[in-house]
């Protein structure tokens, strides 16, 4: 479905991405995780900010865990057609 990097193994179940695979996978996990934790903790009292900071973040994470998980982004139940 998609040529590029597999950075992460499908969901078995479901719609998205499921763990990471590879080195870079688990390095833009651990990225989004740090990131997000060092904001929450910078900006927990105002919110808003955290909030309009944080949303853009995850959804450039997920559109990158799409574009690289291994059959790319569709519907699974349970079979193993990655």
């Amino acid at each position: 479905m998609n040529d590029g990097p597999e950075w992460f193994r499908p969901r078995r179940y479901g719609y998205g991405s499921g763990r990471p695979l590879t080195w870079q996978g688990w390095a833009l996990t651990a990225a989004m995780i740090a990131i997000t934790a060092a904001t929450a903790m910078w900006l927990g009292s105002r919110p808003l900010l955290l909030i309009s900071i944080i949303f853009p973040i995850g959804v450039l994470f997920a559109v990158i865990a799409a574009r690289t998980t291994r059959g790319g982004w569709r519907w699974r139940w349970g079979g193993d057609d990655d």
